[in-house]
C-alpha cells in the first residue's frame, strides 16, 4: 500500500464534508493534501487509531505526545494549530457521530481503516497524562496533587523555559523592549505601581511561583512581604533567591493554601496566573477571602487569563488536553464573570487592562527557549513531558493571537466606608509612576505623582 495517505485524506474530506487543513504524509512515505498546506506526519497507524478512540483534541495530543504524530522538517508548529483550530471552530463543522458511521460515507471510512490496519485495540495514553482526579473537586488536597502535577516538575526545566527572570505570566512588552527579562521586569514594576506599592506597605502575593514579585517588590519599592503556593518545589527555590537576596527580614515565602492565611490585613494583594485554579464554584469565596485579608483602602490586581463568553445554552467545557496534560482542575471564566464576583465579593473596580497580545508574544519565547534547550529539556523531565509543554505554550499563543483566550489584569480596592478610594483623578497619574526605593533610574523612575496617602497596616 503506497498510497496510504491518499486513501486516509480522500475519507477524511468524505466523511468531513470538507478539505482537510493540513498535507498528510503517511508511514509508508505517501503524502496527500492540499497544496502548500502545512505537513502532519503520521509515524505509525496508531496516531489513526488513537483518533479513532478520542476524536478530536485528545486524540491528537496522545498521538503528539507519544511522538506517533509529528511535524515535517519544514513546517511550523504555530501553522498546524492555526490551520487546525480554524478548521475545527468554522460555523459549518461537521462532527462525525454514530449516524455518520451507518451511512455510505462512514462505510467508506471504515474500509480505508480496515484496509490500513487502523483499527484495533484503544492505546493506552502515554505517561504523561493524568488519570481523573480523585476527591472532591478544588479541596485542598486535589488542588495540592493538581498544582504538583504542573509545577513540581524541576525547577531547572522551568529555568530552562522562562530564563533568568523564572516570572511564569504574561509579560509586559513595551515600545523598545530587547528581551523577555526586560519585558517581565516591566511587568513586575506594572504591578507594583498599580498597587501603589511604597516602603513601609506589606504586600501579600498569592500563588507567589518562585518569588519573582516579592523580590522585586522588597527591592524596589521597600516593601514587607509575604508569598503563599502550594507548590513545593517552588517554594524551596523562592526561599533560596530570597536568601541569596539578603531580603530574609523582609520577604517570607510559605508552603501554604490561600485559603490557610491567618494573618491579614495586608496594604496590598497580588494574584498573578493564580485564579485560573480557583474554580468557578469557589471564586466568590477566593474574592471575599482576599477582600478579607486587605485593610481598608488596599488595593488588590488579579491577573488572570479569560476565556470568551459561552453561546447561550452552551455548558463550558474544561479542554480535555489542558485537562488531562498541563492545568488538572484549571477552570477559565470570561473577565465580565470576573469583574462581577469580585464585586460581589465587595471589591470597588477601578480598573481593566487586557494584555492578550503581549501574552501571546511571551509564549513565543518560551517556546522558543524550550526549543533551544531541547537536549537538556528532554534530559530533565523526558521527551514526553517536553512535547507536552511544547504543544501547550504554541497552542496558547495561537488562541491568545486569534482572541480565542485573552488575559486581564483587574485593579481592585477594598473602599472605605468613607468613599475615599485612595487612587488619584487619572489613570495617567497612578500608572506614571511609582514610589520606588532604590534604582530610581529604572522603568519607574519619572517625576513624583501621587498615588494615595493610606497608611501602611504596621
Amino acid at each position: 500500500m503506497a498510497q496510504i495517505a491518499t486513501e486516509l485524506v480522500s475519507a477524511a474530506e468524505e466523511l468531513l464534508g470538507a478539505r482537510i487543513p493540513v498535507r498528510i504524509q503517511a508511514w509508508d512515505g505517501s503524502v496527500a493534501g492540499p497544496s502548500g498546506a502545512p505537513t502532519v506526519v503520521l509515524r505509525h497507524r496508531r496516531a489513526l487509531r488513537r483518533l479513532l478512540w478520542a476524536p478530536g483534541e485528545l486524540g491528537l495530543a496522545r498521538a503528539y505526545v507519544s511522538g506517533d504524530l509529528d511535524l515535517a522538517p519544514d513546517t511550523d508548529l504555530y501553522e498546524v494549530l492555526s490551520a487546525i483550530g480554524r478548521f475545527a471552530e468554522r460555523p459549518d463543522a461537521h462532527r462525525p457521530g454514530l449516524a455518520d458511521a451507518l451511512h455510505t460515507k462512514g462505510r467508506t471510512a471504515l474500509r480505508t481503516a480496515l484496509r490500513a490496519g487502523v483499527l484495533g485495540p484503544q492505546p493506552a495514553p502515554p505517561a504523561e497524562e493524568v488519570r481523573p482526579p480523585k476527591g472532591r473537586l478544588h479541596s485542598r488536597q486535589r488542588d495540592r496533587a493538581a498544582i504538583s502535577h504542573h509545577y513540581d516538575v524541576g525547577n531547572d526545566f522551568y529555568g530552562l523555559v522562562l530564563g533568568p527572570s523564572m516570572v511564569y505570566s504574561c509579560a509586559y512588552w513595551e515600545p523598545g523592549a530587547k528581551s523577555l527579562e526586560a519585558a517581565q521586569e516591566a511587568k513586575l514594576d506594572l504591578i507594583c505601581r498599580k498597587l501603589g506599592l511604597r516602603p513601609g506597605l506589606r504586600l501579600l502575593d498569592v500563588g507567589c511561583g518562585w518569588g519573582s514579585l516579592l523580590l522585586h517588590a522588597a527591592r524596589h519599592y521597600g516593601v514587607t512581604a509575604v508569598g503563599v503556593s502550594i507548590s513545593a518545589e517552588q517554594v524551596d527555590l523562592a526561599r533560596r533567591r530570597v536568601a541569596e537576596a539578603g531580603l530574609e527580614g523582609r520577604v517570607e515565602v510559605r508552603l501554604q493554601d490561600y485559603r490557610e492565611i491567618p494573618d491579614g490585613p495586608f496594604d496590598a494583594i497580588s494574584s498573578v496566573g493564580m485564579a485560573e485554579h480557583v474554580g468557578a464554584e469557589q471564586y466568590l469565596a477566593y474574592a471575599g477571602g482576599l477582600y478579607g485579608l486587605l485593610a481598608p483602602g488596599g488595593r488588590l490586581l488579579n491577573h488572570q487569563i479569560a476565556r470568551r463568553p459561552s453561546r447561550p445554552g452552551e455548558p463550558y467545557e474544561l479542554s480535555p488536553f489542558i485537562n488531562r496534560y498541563v492545568f488538572p482542575d484549571g477552570e477559565l471564566s470570561p473577565v465580565g464573570s470576573t469583574v462581577s464576583l469580585l464585586e460581589e465579593a465587595g471589591f470597588e473596580v477601578r480598573d481593566v487592562e487586557s494584555l492578550r497580545e503581549h501574552y501571546a508574544l511571551t509564549l513565543r519565547e518560551w517556546v522558543a527557549n524550550l526549543e533551544a534547550h531541547w537536549p537538556e529539556a528532554v534530559a530533565q523531565v523526558g521527551r514526553g513531558r517536553a512535547r507536552v509543554w511544547r504543544l501547550y505554550m504554541a497552542a496558547s499563543a495561537v488562541a491568545f493571537e486569534e482572541n480565542r483566550i485573552g488575559i486581564n489584569q483587574v485593579l481592585a480596592v477594598r473602599t472605605p466606608e468613607s468613599g475615599a478610594s485612595g487612587l488619584p483623578a487619572t489613570r495617567e497619574q497612578w500608572l506614571g509612576t511609582g514610589h520606588r526605593a532604590h534604582d530610581q533610574a529604572g522603568p519607574a523612575a519619572a517625576a513624583d505623582t501621587d498615588l494615595g496617602d493610606r497608611r501602611s497596616v504596621r
